[in-house]
């Protein structure tokens, strides 16, 4: 009877011994297949980390080269603003220094000369105040007196150099003023300064 307890119990721990290590197996299974699942999801997951940074990492890039455009774009037309001042400046400047009392006489009396007054019309020269004595002067004595009756002299405010002319008593004139000069010229040399600073 001993002998048979003892088989029985051998028996119940073999059946148990191969229960456990067949439940160890399917553990050691499960576990091995959730790994794999777990790994692979860890690779995808970490690819799709890698492919939107590297998304965001391209819009960064995209937008700081537009920023940079932009920021290009802005400082050369501030050159140009800049620039076209300063040339404007230059040319009011020069057209001063041209356009002296002596040669203002000369320029306005060839306009005159050449002009046919109407009756009752007068022409108008608009200058400078500081000018206007010293060309008085010089006008009239260039000027023949049948001349000298259809022309006014005044000064203005609006002009700060040269003068401003016109042939039928001031319905229309002529602007031959510093400034007006100025924004001819500058209108000519700015596309040549344009193309010099022109960018691909």
């Amino acid at each position: 009877m001993a002998e048979e307890i003892k088989e029985l119990i051998a028996k119940i721990q073999e059946e148990g011994i191969k229960t456990a290590e067949a439940k160890a197996k399917e553990i050691e299974n499960s576990a091995r297949k959730n790994a794999g699942e777990i790994v692979a999801r860890a690779r995808s997951d970490a690819e799709n980390i890698i492919i939107e940074a590297k998304g965001k990492a391209k819009k960064a890039e995209d937008s700081a080269e537009a920023l940079l455009k932009q920021a290009g774009r802005d400082l050369l037309l501030g050159l140009r603003k800049e620039i076209n001042a300063l040339l404007n400046k230059i040319a009011v400047l020069n057209v001063r220094q041209v356009l002296t009392p002596e040669e203002l006489v000369k320029i306005i009396a060839g306009l005159i000369k050449e002009q046919h007054l109407k009756e009752g019309e007068n022409i108008v020269v608009s200058l400078r105040k500081e000018d206007l004595e010293k060309i008085e002067k010089g006008l009239l004595a260039e000027l023949s007196e049948k001349i000298k009756k259809g022309i006014v002299l005044k000064s203005s405010e609006d002009v700060s150099g040269g003068f401003i002319i016109s042939f039928d008593s001031q319905k229309s004139h002529f602007d031959f003023s510093d400034k007006a000069l100025a924004d001819y010229i500058s209108t000519h040399l700015k596309p040549k300064l344009s193309q010099i600073l022109k960018t691909e």
